[in-house]
């Protein structure tokens, strides 16, 4: 790793929505973006129960490929943390890091980051982001929500975080499930100024989702190209 090297890091909960996480993994990447990787137990639960795959602390890097549909090598700059590891590099503030994006998060993960629990690496990691006032976003995927749900989400506002529930634009042309999930992980990246190609922007005119294709990942072009 270089000395250098200042990743996001992505915190995957238990919530469903894990695609939501692989394509904010995907684009972070695509833009050159290193990435520390902390997946919750139960997130591994959702993962296999939403693709089949197995996600192994031993066999990170192939489990993560295969879930993010990519080559073992382009995963280079990613680095992964258990979620019991306490001692783990991001569980500190002196450790360098752009800033956190919870993606999906659950009402539980969400409540204990509100309350500084820190029960796994994933919210004191999340704590860490607070104090040390980095972006922290939260991609909340629930619904309904109860009251004391929306009161920890409004406290994590009051604390800097950016609470941004998993819900699609259909003015951006999104038909397939593909599309409406990359939009709104382009949405959890323009919270923090990640430059991306996941979603056609508003441009003021109408009808122009219906009279234009959207822009499918794979022909998007890539950061540099």
């Amino acid at each position: 790793m270089s000395p250098t090297r200042k990743p996001w890091i992505v915190g995957v909960s238990g919530a469903s929505g894990t695609p939501y996480a692989a394509s904010v993994i995907r684009a972070l990447l695509a833009a050159g973006e290193p990435v520390d990787l902390i997946v919750s137990r139960a997130a591994r639960l959702t993962i296999l129960d939403e693709t089949g795959i197995s996600f192994r602390d031993a066999h990170w890097r192939t489990d993560l490929a295969a879930w993010l549909g990519t080559p073992e090598e382009a995963l280079h700059d990613v680095r992964h943390w258990p979620a019991g590891d306490f001692a783990a590099g991001p569980s500190s503030g002196s450790y360098p890091a752009k800033g956190m994006l919870v993606v999906p998060a659950t009402t539980g993960a969400a409540a204990g980051i509100a309350l500084g629990l820190s029960k796994d690496l994933l919210q004191r990691t999340a704590s860490v982001t607070l104090k040390e006032r980095r972006p922290l976003v939260l991609c909340l995927r629930e619904t309904p929500l109860t009251g004391s749900t929306l009161r920890h989400l409004l406290a994590l506002d009051e604390q800097g975080a950016v609470v941004l529930p998993a819900s699609p634009g259909f003015y951006a042309g999104g038909s397939t499930a593909r599309e409406l999930v990359d939009f709104v992980a382009g949405r959890v990246l323009d919270a923090v100024a990640v430059p991306h190609t996941l979603y056609r922007r508003w441009s003021g005119t109408l009808g122009e989702a219906a009279s234009t294709p959207a822009r499918s990942p794979e022909t998007a072009p890539r950061r540099g190209e």
